[in-house]
């Protein structure tokens, strides 16, 4: 079993942890093995189910990693070295907020939530998530206008969308 998988796949450990999987699986269907002698040829049977799992597994990672990687290159990110000043007040005058407050304010504003989502991360209905969401987005507006933060001037960073699972045909899940 294990020459078949090093034959079809490119590295040892993987072809080794792809034969505990067949063994773990045939444990699990042990009343399936034929008893006339066909139990050989059916136990490749699972090795190649196992090792074709395996390959659409290392697909969707592959074009999870991709969408990553172009999301990171496509996001542009403010770091605090390089923000100008108006970008820097507005920043200190979040971390002023009340950690609820600067929570919805971030999932809405940075991670690209709704309010059905935000109610979900938050544990709250999605109308309180909305009143939340309001409400903290007039404290945001009160403490910067207090502050004297002229947010006219200040050049907001693309707001990242948050990434999409592609669209498969026959997809259910």
């Amino acid at each position: 079993m294990l020459g078949y998988l090093l034959r079809r796949v490119d590295d040892p450990e993987s072809a080794a942890d792809l034969v505990a999987e067949v063994f773990v699986a045939v444990w699990n269907r042990l009343g399936d093995v034929p008893a006339d002698g066909g139990a050989r040829p059916w136990i490749f049977g699972v090795a190649r189910k196992v090792l074709g799992n395996h390959h659409r597994g290392a697909r969707r990672r592959s074009a999870l990693t991709e969408r990553l990687r172009a999301e990171l290159n496509r996001v542009h990110v403010v770091r605090p070295e390089t923000a100008d000043q108006s970008l820097r007040d507005i920043g200190a005058v979040f971390r002023t907020l009340a950690e609820a407050d600067r929570e919805v304010l971030a999932l809405a504003g940075w991670e690209g939530l709704g309010p059905s989502e935000i109610a979900v991360a938050v544990g709250c209905t999605r109308g309180t998530a909305r009143v939340r969401l309001h409400r903290a987005r007039g404290r945001f507006a009160r403490a910067l206008r207090k502050a004297g933060v002229d947010i006219g001037g200040a050049a907001a960073p693309e707001r990242p969308r948050p990434l999409q699972r592609p669209v498969t045909k026959g997809a259910s899940s």
